[in-house]
């Protein structure tokens, strides 16, 4: 069964499907990523008593990285298409590979939580922003905005994203979407799930680092004895 990417037939034809067939939040994640948003989707490791399904035993990231013998599963997949691809990784975590349609921006979850109702109240674009078990916030922005945070922020009159607990996801990264586990630390979930309108068009890094690198700044600042990090005053 196929179904219209974008439209809301498309979502109501995903969920109900997936009630009749059985297919898991994972897979059901997953049609919905490919099929309604133009994500490119991977499946991905988990953990357990602190072993990851890759059966590796030196890896370095249990539960948190793609299977190598997994094959993507592309953009425009449809549902039936992603229930026949996930059928041959049961269990698998739904991973998404960076610096395609998105790149990310990460900052720790307590300043993304604030920079995010503040970036709503100004009314400002905003894409998906998720929040993983081990307290870090993920704010989806335009592809290439990892690779200008450097000069972004110098331009604000910041010093490097080291110094503010906040860096950018480019090319080559992989987040852990929800419904899944990461490491074994429990759920990644949304702090602002993806929408039809904007899943698809992210913002532009520069609307968003204002805020979130000065929000970024307090929050590290509290619990610091000096300021560190800026050029600029708290006002910047």
């Amino acid at each position: 069964m196929g179904f219209t990417i974008g439209g809301s037939r498309g979502i109501r034809d995903i969920r109900s499907g997936s009630r009749r067939r059985g297919r898991s939040s994972e897979c059901t994640a997953v049609a919905e990523f490919t099929g309604l948003y133009g994500w490119d989707v991977v499946p991905g490791a988990r953990a357990a008593a602190g072993a990851c399904s890759c059966g590796r035993g030196d890896c370095r990231a249990p539960g948190a990285h793609p299977l190598d013998f997994a094959p993507e599963i592309p953009a425009g997949s449809t549902l039936d298409e992603v229930t026949e691809a996930w059928a041959r990784v049961p269990g698998a975590s739904v991973m998404l590979p960076v610096g395609r349609a998105f790149d990310v921006i990460e900052v720790a979850e307590p300043a993304g939580c604030r920079a995010l109702t503040r970036l709503e109240r100004m009314g400002l674009p905003l894409g998906p922003v998720t929040a993983t078990p081990e307290g870090r916030a993920h704010f989806f922005v335009a592809p290439g905005g990892a690779a200008e945070l450097p000069r972004l922020l110098y331009r604000l009159g910041w010093d490097t994203p080291s110094t503010l607990d906040l860096r950018g996801l480019g090319p080559g990264a992989y987040l852990t979407a929800p419904p899944s586990d990461r490491g074994g630390l429990g759920p990644v979930r949304w702090l602002r799930p993806p929408a039809l309108d904007s899943a698809a068009s992210p913002p532009e890094a520069r609307l968003l680092l204002g805020t979130l690198a000065h929000l970024a700044h307090r929050s590290r600042a509290r619990g610091r004895p000096s300021r560190i990090g800026s050029r600029a005053n708290d006002g910047a």
